[in-house]
C-alpha cells in the first residue's frame, strides 16, 4: 500500500546571541550539522524546508505568551 505521511518538526530553543541572525544561522548550522553524517535522512523523510525565525521572548510571535493570555 503506498501511503504519504506529511510530518512537522515544530520546536523553540532559547539561547543568548548578538543578534537575530545570529540565533537563526546557529540553529541552521546545528541542524545541518545533525543531518549532514546521514544525507539519505533528508530524502528518506522527503524534507522540502528547514526554516526558523528568531524573535524577543514575550512578543508577539511568542507561541507561549500567545497561549498564556488565550487561557
Amino acid at each position: 500500500m503506498q501511503v504519504k505521511v506529511h510530518w512537522i518538526i515544530d520546536g523553540v530553543a532559547e539561547m543568548d546571541a548578538e543578534s537575530f541572525e545570529a540565533a537563526e544561522k546557529h540553529i541552521e548550522d546545528t541542524i545541518r550539522g545533525l543531518i549532514s553524517d546521514k544525507p539519505e535522512l533528508l530524502d528518506k523523510l522527503g524534507a522540502r524546508a528547514i526554516q526558523g525565525k528568531a524573535y524577543l521572548p514575550g512578543s508577539e510571535d511568542d507561541i507561549d505568551v500567545a497561549d498564556s493570555k488565550d487561557g
